[in-house]
């Protein structure tokens, strides 16, 4: 592949990934306002994805978007990359975010944003996993 190929700069697929991620970021915030949690909660929810989002951008070498996340890609963030990249990473802080990731991909399956197979897969990732997650976090 040549340059030539790819006419977009990586600066130029980042920006339009994060274009990209912000309507589906505002969608979810909505849906937690309109599901009558508190502010608190509807910001540590909506900043949990937003950080995730970063993650699935720069640090997961896959340019995604949010609703091309996989499975796999929420397992890798909460096994290795949380407990190790993020300073205020804790056992509380980990509840939070398995908390977040439920509501997220719950709300992007129903509103077709991911596929129900993949809602289904993360759902039962943070399920079966949820104290070895802990576990990894407490290290």
């Amino acid at each position: 592949m040549t340059e030539t190929d790819h006419p977009e700069t990586y600066e130029q697929r980042v920006q339009a990934i994060q274009l990209a991620n912000q309507p589906i970021l505002d969608g979810f915030e909505t849906w937690l306002r309109q599901s009558g949690l508190s502010e608190q909660t509807i910001k540590e929810h909506v900043d949990n994805m937003c950080f995730f989002s970063r993650y699935l951008l720069l640090y997961a070498h896959s340019l995604r978007r949010l609703d091309e996340a996989t499975e796999g890609a929420v397992y890798d963030f909460l096994e290795d990359w949380f407990p190790r990249k993020a300073l205020w990473a804790s056992v509380t802080s980990m509840k939070v975010y398995l908390a977040s990731f439920k509501k997220f991909f719950k709300w992007m399956g129903e509103t077709g944003l991911v596929p129900p197979a993949t809602v289904e897969d993360v759902l039962s990732t943070l399920k079966d996993d949820r104290n070895f997650f802990l576990r990894k976090v407490a290290e």
